[in-house]
């Protein structure tokens, strides 16, 4: 049975489909491939082709309220960091499509594909040995860049784990670092490693990064013992553990404004473990 819901969903990606048309054109550029919808469909993209060659052009938009600030400027703001294989932004345009404000970018195409269609992994990324110490490489020089871009602040950490914890938690970050902010599988490319989706980089708690994979992670174990070793000199001190309570109480509250509510049980074994430590 079609609900309402469904309805407005289906005129809503229309809608996307109809926008994305309007950038590529607006790029002088010919889309090549099927778009893909972000998380809530709050963004659509797809591979696209012009006189430079092939490009990614990605479409959001916002209530103009939300069409400011770091989160709306990110990915292009992300072209000052080196070091990090990651899409560069080749071009942006923007207009008001009542009462929505839209952005366009067109970004250099990253080899490869997702690690997984989801931010929760579900089965082995497809990612060979280098991966793994391209991908730490990567984080640990991302994390000493100078911005002035935060991604997560004191006032946001203490009030979130107050908020889901209580007093149990001690919620002062000692070390803070540059992080990406939203690091889970489908902002991850594989064989050779990629990252996408840079809208909230800034500084953020130490480990916020690994934490966040690894929360990413708990639905297929052995991917998740991998992570932990990886990142074991990150997650297993204070702040480590202060992160991923952040992001156990973050996805949380993402589950209950409407995520898929299946993970909430493994979301809150993890912070059992983590409190009893």
């Amino acid at each position: 049975m079609t609900t309402a819901r469904d309805l407005a969903d289906q005129r809503h990606r229309d809608h996307m489909r109809t926008l994305f048309a309007q950038a590529a054109e607006e790029f002088g550029l010919t889309p090549t491939g099927e778009p893909v919808f972000g998380w809530r469909d709050r963004t659509i993209g797809a591979p696209a082709h012009g006189p430079h060659g092939d490009l990614w052009v990605r479409v959001t938009t916002e209530f103009p309220r939300w069409a400011q600030g770091k989160s709306w400027t990110g990915n292009a703001d992300a072209d000052a960091l080196t070091g990090i294989p990651r899409p560069e932004v080749i071009e942006v345009t923007e207009w008001d499509d009542p009462p929505r404000r839209v952005r366009a970018e067109a970004s250099t195409l990253l080899p490869g594909d997702v690690c997984s269609p989801t931010p929760f992994l579900q089965d082995f990324p497809h990612v060979g040995e280098g991966w793994w110490p391209d991908l730490r490489g990567a984080l640990d020089r991302l994390a000493e860049q100078e911005t002035d871009r935060v991604a997560i602040d004191q006032d946001t950490v203490t009030r979130r784990l107050a908020v889901f914890f209580g007093d149990t938690v001690d919620p002062t970050v000692t070390h803070w670092t540059t992080a990406h902010g939203d690091l889970h599988w489908a902002n991850l490319m594989g064989p050779n490693l990629g990252v996408l989706d840079w809208e909230l980089w800034g500084r953020a708690p130490a480990g916020l990064d690994a934490a966040t994979l690894y929360c990413h992670s708990l639905t297929h174990p052995e991917t998740a013992r991998r992570v932990h070793r990886v990142f074991a000199d990150q997650l297993d001190t204070s702040d480590g553990i202060r992160a991923q309570l952040f992001v156990i109480a973050r996805l949380l509250l993402r589950i209950e404004h409407g995520d898929d509510p299946r993970n909430a049980p493994l979301l809150h074994q993890h912070a059992w473990g983590l409190l009893a430590r």
